[in-house]
């Protein structure tokens, strides 16, 4: 396996080590690349939802909602909390996927103040559709790595992640 060039992120611990050799720079290389990597990605799957007219943020609504099963039903306070999102910020989302005709609200039948947040069949086509054409850019942004590399970087992320 040879080694990829230099980049942007070398160039910058180079820059470190100039001025503070005392510095133990390995951190920086892994988060600089891990930060520019999810930038890069997330503009790539910005672009992929748009051809759908959605937003990543917009995708992650319906999405959890197919991924949560038939009837592909949760109410908004479920859904601010899987995404992590004020129940202001959902509000905001759930009017424009309402209004484009991918989810519907309608009364929680347990709760007389509460709703209940259906995915529509479009909504269901489209987002499968959608997760689908995910999937393939994230699928070529891979195509550098073997499968092998693939599942150590997995197992090696999911590791950090659970020490953050």
């Amino acid at each position: 396996m040879t080694e990829p060039k230099k980049d942007a992120v070398d160039a910058i611990i180079d820059q470190w080590h100039a001025v503070r050799p005392d510095l133990e720079t390995a951190p920086m290389a892994v988060f600089g690349r891990i930060y520019r990597i999810a930038r890069a990605m997330g503009d790539e799957m910005e672009r992929a939802y748009a051809r759908f007219g959605i937003s990543r943020g917009e995708f992650d609504v319906v999405a959890t909602l197919r991924r949560s099963g038939a009837p592909y039903t949760l109410s908004p306070r479920q859904l601010s909390a899987t995404l992590m999102l004020t129940t202001g910020g959902m509000t905001g989302r759930l009017d424009k996927l309402e209004k484009a005709g991918l989810l519907s609200r309608t009364p929680d039948p347990h709760d007389r103040r509460g709703l209940q947040v259906t995915i529509t069949d479009r909504g269901l086509a489209l987002i499968d559709e959608a997760v689908a054409a995910g999937l393939e850019v994230q699928r070529a942004a891979l195509t550098g790595l073997e499968d092998e590399e693939v599942a150590v970087l997995t197992g090696l992320l999911r590791k950090l992640l659970a020490g953050v």
